[in-house]
């Protein structure tokens, strides 16, 4: 996923679907190309940007193993004078742990070894040894003598809709990444929405019930799944209702959905903000110029996109 708006992040996307930046564009937009690695693609990137922050927008903690991705983070880190980012999310479609000849833990055992994958990355970046025991992860005496990461801190986003994680993100992630879905369905790869305003509120009493030792909550970031800037903003949630499940009015006050004039997408930014504590987007939408104008507002009132093609 590539970053965008007042050159804040770059990020690859999901583990089966990579991008890296190909060349800027106006109001700090980014173009992407696919590529097969996440670590090469973003190796790329330290050549061609000098200030934004790099790293995968959401690894795999169900099989990716902690001294290895801590190792990778840390690797570029030093390309880039660091700028990297490690961001984690715990998986949920069986088919990921299918391809890898392994089975897909219960809600738990999602849930367990995400929080181990997690502490141990980030005690490992932060230049401790680390030994954990099972169940889901073993180290012994692990730690990073080289590469060492050259920043002080890793920044640190959580991606997910666990109500247990929210509430470990609340105290421990610097960004805390929402999509607006739910429970995997029966096939495996579709989802329940949480896309309604109180399913948000929700979520956001959860962080910050996890927040309340620290002296401020992690900021929200919300995944875009539409753009469309349109004089008839009511006839575009209505089309786009029957897309997402969603009814028209749930479609125009979603965060998950841009639709209307730049104003009317603007102003509703604002209104997530306040009420949600919503001040960063990742957009999927395949086209980046969609968003070039709503890119360079936002600059104006310090948010950040960032942008996907899948």
């Amino acid at each position: 996923m590539a970053g965008c708006a007042h050159g804040d992040d770059l990020h690859t996307g999901e583990p089966d679907r990579r991008e890296v930046l190909d060349r800027p564009r106006p109001g700090g937009a980014r173009r992407q190309a696919s590529t097969d690695c996440s670590l090469l693609a973003l190796a790329e990137a330290t050549s061609v940007t000098e200030r934004i922050g790099l790293g995968s927008c959401v690894s795999h903690a169900g099989f990716r193993r902690p001294l290895l991705l801590a190792s990778d983070v840390a690797a570029l880190a030093v390309l880039s004078d660091g700028r990297s980012r490690l961001a984690l999310g715990a998986g949920h479609t069986p088919a990921e742990w299918d391809m890898l000849g392994s089975s897909r833990p219960d809600v738990a055992g999602r849930v367990q070894r995400f929080t181990a994958v997690a502490e141990a990355c980030r005690a490992l970046l932060a230049g401790d040894e680390v030994t954990v025991d099972g169940p889901y992860v073993y180290a012994r005496a692990a730690r990073l003598d080289s590469p060492r990461p050259v920043q002080s801190r890793v920044p640190f986003t959580f991606g997910g809709g666990s109500s247990a994680l929210l509430r470990w993100a609340g105290r421990h992630a610097g960004v805390v990444a929402l999509s607006g879905l739910g429970r995997t369905l029966p096939d495996g790869h579709s989802h329940e929405t949480r896309r309604r305003g109180d399913d948000l509120d929700r979520q956001v009493e959860l962080i910050e019930q996890g927040a309340v030792d620290r002296e401020a909550a992690p900021p929200r970031e919300a995944l875009v799944q539409a753009v469309e800037i349109t004089d008839d903003a009511q006839a575009a949630a209505r089309r786009l209702a029957g897309r997402f499940g969603s009814t028209e009015r749930e479609v125009l006050s979603s965060p998950y959905v841009w639709v209307g004039t730049e104003g009317e997408i603007l102003a509703a930014m604002a209104d997530h903000e306040r009420r949600w504590g919503i001040t960063r987007h990742v957009v999927r939408e395949p086209d980046p110029d969609a968003t070039e104008s709503l890119v360079t507002g936002l600059h104006r009132g310090g948010g950040t996109v960032q942008q996907s093609a899948h």
